[in-house]
């Protein structure tokens, strides 16, 4: 099967650079760096080891850093380039990468682009982010004798499934990791039964993440600006979310007269479309990215920008964890969580579905139906104090529930980088 891939993939890297090509016409690609994606390096590889981070994108992505800023302080000498394949994790991560450690879009995964990538960067270890399992980067590294980690590997019930069509390629795949970390039993029990090996369960790498930041002096600002005014956000919304949200905020009009609704889209580039949406409605609304304020008349203020959602975390006491309340899996519940939301999400929780069930069993979160049920969860959390700063406690205790994570990854991969560095004629550390 992977020799199929790779013919089929020969024969169609004229369609990839056109496919390119037109996602740079929508913006969807970095002009000045969409070299990167044939393979060709932006940069000058570091002298001495490194390490390579693969991630698919921002939720990925940020969930790494943790250890990637383990890895370093453990290691000074250590090299780490991170690739990722969308703008937006790319940005994100030239932001917040510690140093030490860099950003590369990921190449196309055609066998060419992959092999021009691998010979320029010739990572001596290679760990892969949750799931996204790209034929030729992972033959191709394996057969250069890169070590290969899974982790934080999750396998949802819906890719369990199409991968077991597919369980020859999916089995020769996982056999070249050295190690594959489930982000719980469940996944690493899929992990086991797609062929991988060496799967278990360490812990959920994300619980490991720091709090979302936030400006502070904006924070201060809204807060005078808003005063005492209930306001709740809608995270990372998709398509569909945003005139549900809006159609709660009209209902809940007459109980809560001055209620600001915080809509915070997944992708901010469909802000103009949002707001159009919203207008529709017949709601006032106010867009961050056109430099607005909310005022007292204000009914949507939708936070089109990227990098700050830590900022409207904090500023709103009840959230609405986005991708939930229409089929395509969810977003991520601890980021709320962490800093102390009062959580709600929608039945479409398949990417964490594990967290989100637990959430729900601890009294960390409730799950709502759909709009009607959104709307009343809505009012009594936004009308009872205790029972919103209750959900808000349990949220963030479940949140801090696994800090030993990242020192339990950390320690399992060490083995690879000490091999590493003897391979290299370097003593290991001690």
């Amino acid at each position: 099967m992977l020799t199929l891939y790779r013919a089929a993939g020969a024969l169609s890297e004229p369609f990839v650079r056109a496919v390119l090509g037109a996602r740079l016409r929508r913006g969807k690609e970095d002009p000045a760096r969409v070299a990167e994606r044939l393979g060709h390096a932006g940069r000058s590889r570091p002298a001495g080891p490194l390490a390579w981070v693969h991630a698919s994108s921002v939720g990925e992505s940020l969930s790494m850093i943790p250890l990637i800023e383990s890895l370093i302080s453990n290691r000074p000498e250590l090299g780490v380039l991170v690739t990722t394949g969308t703008v937006t994790s790319a940005a994100l991560m030239c932001e917040r990468l510690p140093g030490g450690a860099f950003h590369q879009y990921a190449p196309v995964d055609r066998l060419s682009f992959v092999r021009r990538f691998l010979d320029h960067w010739r990572p001596d270890l290679a760990l892969w982010a949750e799931s996204e399992f790209w034929p030729n980067l992972i033959a191709e590294a394996h057969a250069r004798a890169i070590p290969l980690v899974l982790v934080n590997g999750r396998i949802s019930e819906r890719s369990f499934s199409r991968w077991r069509l597919a369980r020859p390629l999916i089995a020769e795949l996982l056999s070249g990791f050295a190690l594959c970390l489930g982000q719980s039993e469940a996944d690493a029990e899929r992990l086991r039964v797609l062929g991988a090996g060496s799967a278990r369960c360490l812990g959920n790498l994300k619980f490991a993440a720091p709090p979302l930041p936030a400006d502070a002096a904006e924070l201060e600002r809204l807060h005078g600006a808003l005063g005492g005014r209930p306001r709740w956000l809608v995270a990372s919304s998709h398509a569909g979310e945003e005139a549900l949200a809006g159609r709660v905020h009209q209902r809940l009009g007459a109980k809560f007269p001055a209620l600001l609704t915080i809509v915070g889209p997944r992708h901010p580039d469909r802000g103009p479309t949002v707001a159009k949406t919203l207008r529709g409605l017949g709601l006032e609304v106010r867009v961050r990215s056109q430099g607005e304020s909310p005022g007292p008349g204000t009914d949507v203020y939708l936070a089109d920008t990227l990098g700050e959602l830590g900022l409207f975390y904090r500023l709103a006491s009840v959230v609405l964890v986005g991708k939930s309340l229409v089929p395509l899996g969810g977003q991520n519940p601890l980021e709320p969580a962490r800093i102390g939301c009062a959580v709600l999400f929608g039945p479409h929780m398949a990417n964490f579905s594990d967290i989100a069930e637990r959430m729900k069993a601890e009294g960390a979160a409730e799950e709502v139906a759909d709009e009607d049920a959104l709307r009343v969860a809505l009012a009594r959390l936004l009308d009872d104090d205790p029972t919103r700063q209750g959900r808000s406690e349990a949220a963030r205790r479940f949140a801090e529930s696994q800090a030993h994570v990242l020192d339990a990854v950390a320690s399992a991969i060490e083995p690879f980088l000490d091999a590493s560095a003897k391979a290299r004629g370097v003593h290991a550390r001690t």
